[in-house]
């Protein structure tokens, strides 16, 4: 896998392109618009600007993989960015948030192409075109089926060449539904309350979080997840101790940007009412930051 792109030039995309761009021959695929932008203003990541390369679809060509490293709410327009570049041979490896971006992009592309994927652990600040990282976190990802294929033990020799820490679990499916019930909780209570990890460690925080956490393990289990109680129990004392740093939701609140509300607790609510399970937090949380980014758009407006 030495022809590579990435969609996508937020904190995860641009930290993990920083350190594959060193070992591979890579690409930021983007629009004409958004080319014009960068090679003017370009990506400054911990004061530095990056060399990256930035193409539109035409001059890239099929390559071997692409990593999708967007916003949820992205999605689909890059979909149709990413079209002309994805050969009969091309790997698709998702690191966006949530539990639905694997479905959509198989819908597009057919399941054989698709790795389940997401970054953790990452702790950033992007405001404008610079990003400050102070933990760079790891990539988790695996095959549908979890099973143990070349195109895995190529991807892992390419983090590994790259100085990427990755891990290909033995449930791909339980630790992404781990991740998405901690944003879940974590992301949108920070963003409604604007605070940062360690403003968390209190109890009402923690009983707030452990009741989304229990609606999330009543729709995962409903899909054939099952989450154990001690993650829970482990996920908010990991989310204490991260300091100072903020969530990406709350960020984006803060800065008045759209935030992933919709593939947090929004898909809880839709996931509950596919199943007939009753979720009143996280419906409540979801309308609250869906007011909250109303009331910041008419304060831009």
């Amino acid at each position: 896998m030495k022809n590579i792109v990435i969609v996508g030039a937020g904190a995860v995309g641009a930290l993990y392109g920083q350190r594959l761009n060193r070992v591979c021959s890579l690409s930021f695929l983007v629009d004409e618009k958004r080319k014009e932008r960068y090679l003017r203003d370009g990506i400054i990541i911990n004061g530095e600007r990056a060399p990256f390369a930035y193409k539109i679809a035409d001059e890239i060509g099929s390559v071997d993989l692409i990593i999708v490293a967007t916003k949820n709410h992205h999605l689909e327009a890059v979909i149709e960015e990413m079209k002309p570049i994805v050969g009969p041979s091309t790997t698709i490896l998702t690191l966006l948030n949530g539990i639905e971006s694997e479905g959509v992009l198989a819908e597009a592309f057919g399941w054989e192409k698709i790795l389940h994927g997401f970054a953790v652990g990452l702790n950033s600040t992007h405001v404008g075109n610079r990003i400050e990282f102070t933990a760079e976190g790891r990539i988790v990802f695996g095959e549908r089926d979890n099973s143990s294929t070349d195109r895995i033990a190529r991807l892992s020799e390419l983090f590994a060449s790259a100085g990427i820490d990755a891990v290909v679990p033995r449930d791909i499916h339980l630790m992404q539904w781990n991740k998405f019930m901690l944003n879940t909780a974590y992301n949108t209570i920070s963003g409604l309350l604007l605070a940062t990890y360690e403003q968390l460690d209190q109890q009402a925080v923690k009983e707030l979080a452990y009741g989304v956490c229990s609606e999330v393990q009543a729709v995962a289990s409903a899909e054939g997840v099952h989450i154990p109680d001690s993650f829970i129990k482990e996920n908010h004392e990991l989310v204490i101790t991260l300091g100072d740093g903020k969530t990406s939701m709350c960020q984006d609140l803060e800065a008045g940007r759209v935030t992933e509300n919709e593939w947090f607790a929004g898909s809880v609510v839709t996931l509950g009412r596919k199943h007939g399970i009753s979720t009143p937090i996280c419906r409540t949380l979801s309308l609250l930051v869906q007011a909250r980014e109303a009331i910041s758009f008419m304060a831009l407006a």
